[in-house]
């Protein structure tokens, strides 16, 4: 036994951090290329990714901090799905569209105060992104939904 090193476990040692998990979002797509699992596999697998992250970066990512994102993005949703008629919902939708992508800059914010990490701004932001509509606003929400009930299983 060798007293003078430290014990090497892959590829760092105990007095080190393991390297910070990656997510990949490209497979969060919504609209018409929607894939058939993005609210069953491809959610629980980002919920494992973030919720792992959050442990390794202790302090990032808790639950209630993730929940204000996606309570934001259930309220933006009711406002549009709110209006009767097709039309109503577009028009709606194109009022509110700038407030709706300014929860970017407010992930951003969040991790830059460092209650999220990088994986989580990465992911949530993607999200926003891929809105472009009522019916893609609401397959955010219906995403991030799932991600959540995951996330919850997954945080402890």
């Amino acid at each position: 036994m060798n007293y003078g090193q430290p014990r090497q476990s892959g590829n760092y040692d105990r007095n080190s951090r393991p390297p910070a998990p990656t997510i990949d979002v490209s497979d969060i797509r919504f609209g018409e290329a929607m894939p058939e699992l993005l609210f069953a596999d491809i959610a629980q697998d980002k919920a494992q990714i973030v919720a792992e992250a959050g442990r390794l970066a202790r302090g990032k990512n808790k639950y209630t901090q993730l929940r204000k994102f996606y309570d934001e993005l259930v309220m933006w949703h009711e406002k549009v799905a709110f209006e009767q008629s097709a039309e109503a919902k577009s028009g709606k939708y194109k009022e509110l569209a700038p407030y709706i992508k300014m929860m970017k800059a407010k992930v951003a914010y969040a991790k830059g105060r460092e209650h999220v990490d990088e994986c989580y701004e990465k992911l949530f932001s993607h999200v926003i992104s891929q809105i472009g509509s009522p019916e893609t606003l609401k397959h955010a929400k219906l995403f991030m939904e799932a991600f959540m009930g995951f996330y919850k299983a997954k945080e402890k």
